[in-house]
């Protein structure tokens, strides 16, 4: 019999409804009824008992990912416990996968847990050598291209750089087998030559040695030399068989390299490793990986789906290892393959391998994430990815990049655009450790992209880079627009240790309306250089239709805005503060205007700008005052030309230069028009690197009798930084022998009281 519905219960239930509604909201039926909790597997490391996925009978990550795929009409949370999940394979989220009907499926540490997926193969049974090295073997399919003990990662046995005249790269190999001592090595084809070339990274391996002749694996060699019409644009000159190759950087991975605790070599053909401790490691205790799994996540086509709080350590990377080795195009890009396709605009160029890695991916969020110790990239974002976010996570020592998003096809069909992605709030310090041509943060060919409140620290080349395709025919025209750089803190990026050159804090390629770069603090890029070509914001090439707008930028070793193509078009930099001035942008119809420049003390203004950037609040490195900026310079000549005066070295500008003749005690000076108790002299060299060899006087008597002098020996850098605690009214640079003395900008700043 059915129950008829009691009369007096329904008052009450019109009266909640009309309160409902009256607070705003809409009564549908789903929502009357309240929605459903979400359904919770837990994870073990071990695998735990079974496919339950309870808490009493915990199970492995695939069994709660399939238990998963049986839940319907609600939310699902898999919760990993604490603990290191290794992994021989990567785990694989596809379509199925996906959150269903509104519901979305979240990956996360269990409350209070810290999980990492690891691709570390442990190494043990260390044996000690006679000559303090210690050595171990290594399993079947694994290649230790990189070591970490106890957490720290160890280096490649290296040699010392081999100069062009020595090592002279053709297309076929190399001399300097003899020189070098490659010729009397046990096992020279088990080392590699790495050589850096401008904006380039090669690692190849040596496969014989005929003479002083090195040949290497191929086609790694082919690869990274000239000749084969796929190395990138025709105008290109950074092969290793280029006019811009100086010569290999170093060899590594060789027996008789290793001389300094802290190194390792990987022997192939007896499969060990055979390393040497740093002090206060014990071999018998320490615990050794090997990164060996490539891959320790792939989503693949899945939507609706987050991953939270989750590490992600020792993977591998190891194309690098194989025949193909790593010919380094840009932002740790490579050219792989024997053959392919003819493209000057790097449409096939190949990323590195990542830990994560996302392929048309649909509302995917990463967040709260710890990507370490990897051999390869942190996280990609690929084919077609849209409205996938990676926010709050931390990115530290990885051989290659941090984040890549997106691909290099100019005008890829729809399904494969990369839209709306967003990369925010996250940390990322040094990486691009091995591969030193990588980027912290890259995207390709993306629109409506947002690169947000990023905090980027000790990067060896550029900070974030945007966009691809070099001025070619077939890159012209893309789907580049509508991205957003936005109050990112960049510090510490093209480190000068790691010559990598030609790039910036903030780097961009093709054109891309409605693009703005605005609100970062960029500071110390390329600082100390020995070239004048790190910038701060690079808006290289084709780079077009990008507003360039309230950013704090000091001590750069070149410009902080670069606008140097006439091909780029209606670029505008406003509203920017700067210590140092640049020409005014290249392109069609850009312009520089209401710009805060020459600066030696951040306004206000500017230091809350700088402070509020990066994924945390922090105070931003302020300028020190420059007494040189109101003295007067003299030098003991000028240049026949007239074009490089002694006022420029002081007129707060590093694209400006002075040039005295070249001649006997040549020197260039200022005075300061008083007294006054100095406490560093900045001495930035000019553009062709020309002043070396020279004293730096400090003195309160107008001819030096009684100067203090400090020997600077080889090239002043960009800058060259000399502490001091001098009274002082003139400061005078003078070449120790014959030659030019050659400046673009000269600081002086009093002692800190």
């Amino acid at each position: 019999m059915r129950r008829r519905q009691s009369t007096r219960t329904r008052p009450r239930i019109v009266a909640a409804a009309l309160a409902v509604v009256a607070a705003g909201a809409v009564i549908t039926p789903q929502s009357a009824q309240a929605a459903p909790n979400p359904k919770i597997l837990h994870v073990v490391p071990d695998g735990g008992a079974g496919k339950s996925c309870t808490i009493a009978r915990p199970c492995s990550p695939q069994a709660a990912r399939d238990a998963a795929r049986t839940v319907d009409g609600r939310d699902v949370r898999i919760e990993l416990a604490d603990g290191t999940y290794e992994l021989s394979e990567p785990l694989t989220l596809g379509a199925a996968d996906s959150g269903r009907d509104g519901h979305t499926v979240t990956w996360t540490a269990a409350p209070g847990a810290r999980p990492v997926l690891s691709g570390g193969r442990a190494l043990t049974g260390w044996s000690k050598g006679t000559d303090g090295t210690w050595t171990a073997d290594v399993p079947e399919g694994v290649t230790p291209r990189q070591l970490f003990v106890d957490g720290r990662r160890a280096v490649r046995a290296r040699g010392e750089a081999c100069a062009a005249s020595t090592c002279d790269a053709t297309k076929t190999g190399m001399t300097g087998a003899t020189a070098t001592g490659i010729a009397r090595w046990q096992r020279p084809t088990g080392a590699e030559a790495v050589i850096k070339v401008r904006w380039r990274d090669y690692h190849c391996r040596i496969t014989g040695v005929e003479g002083d002749r090195l040949t290497f694996a191929q086609p790694c060699w082919t690869n990274s030399a000239s000749g084969t019409n796929r190395t990138g644009p025709a105008w290109d000159s950074t092969t290793v068989d280029s006019a811009r190759y100086s010569g290999v950087a170093y060899f590594e991975n060789a027996r008789e390299l290793l001389d300094e605790p802290g190194e390792f070599v990987w022997d192939a053909r007896e499969r060990t490793v055979t390393y040497l401790p740093r002090k206060g490691e014990n071999m018998r205790h320490a615990r050794v990986l090997t990164p060996a799994t490539e891959r320790l996540m792939v989503v693949d086509g899945a939507h609706d789906l987050r991953v939270e709080g989750i590490g992600f350590a020792y993977a591998a990377y190891g194309r690098p290892s194989t025949d193909e080795g790593y010919a380094g195009t840009q932002a740790g890009l490579t050219l792989t393959g024997a053959s392919g396709p003819v493209d000057h605009a790097g449409r096939h160029y190949t990323k590195p391998s990542a830990a994560l890695t996302v392929r048309g991916g649909r509302h995917v969020t990463v967040s709260g994430a710890e990507f370490s110790q990897l051999g390869g990239a942190g996280i990609i974002l690929e084919a077609g990815t849209k409205d996938t976010s990676v926010t709050r996570s931390r990115f530290t020592d990885l051989s290659s990049g941090a984040v890549y998003v997106g691909d290099t096809e100019p005008g890829p069909a729809a399904e494969l655009a990369g839209e709306r992605n967003t990369v925010a709030y996250n940390t990322i310090r040094r990486t691009g450790v091995e591969y030193t041509d990588a980027v912290g943060i890259w995207a390709g060919y993306e629109a409506g992209l947002t690169v947000d409140h990023n905090t980027l620290d000790d990067l060896p080349y550029s900070g974030i880079s945007v966009g691809w395709g070099w001025n070619q025919p077939e890159a012209r025209e893309s789907v580049l627009r509508d991205n957003r750089i936005t109050n990112n803190r960049i510090t510490n990026v093209m480190r000068v240790e790691h010559a990598q050159h030609d790039g910036g804090a903030i780097y961009t390629q093709g054109a891309q309306p409605g693009t703005v770069v605005s609100g970062n603090y960029i500071n110390r890029s390329a600082y100390e250089n020995t070239e004048r070509d790190g910038n701060g914001i690079y808006l290289d090439e084709q780079s077009s239709y990008i507003r360039v707008e309230g950013n704090v930028i000091t001590r750069i070793g070149y410009k902080w805005v670069s606008n140097w193509a006439d091909y780029g078009i209606r670029n505008h930099a406003t509203g920017n503060w700067t210590d140092t001035d640049a020409p005014a942008l290249t392109g069609t119809g850009s312009t520089m205007r209401d710009n805060h420049t020459k600066l030696d003390r951040l306004p206000p203004e500017a230091l809350a700008v700088a402070t509020r950037s990066g994924a945390h609040r922090a105070a931003p490195e302020q300028l020190r005052p420059d007494l040189a900026r109101a003295g007067t310079a003299s030098q003991s000549s000028t240049d026949t030309d007239g074009a490089g005066p002694a006022a420029y070295a002081i007129d707060g500008d590093t694209s400006t230069d002075t040039r005295t003749l070249s001649e006997q005690g040549a020197w260039w000076q200022v005075d300061l028009g008083g007294v006054r108790r100095v406490g560093q002299v900045e001495v930035w060299n000019n553009a062709s690197m020309t002043t070396a060899g020279f004293d730096v006087q400090l003195a309160t008597a107008a001819d030096f009798s009684d100067a203090t002098t400090v020997r600077v020996d080889g090239r002043a850098l960009r800058p060259t930084l000399l502490d001091t605690d001098t009274e002082a009214r003139y400061i005078r640079i003078k070449r120790a022998g014959t030659g030019p003395v050659a400046l673009s900008h000269v600081l002086v700043h009093p002692a800190r009281t």
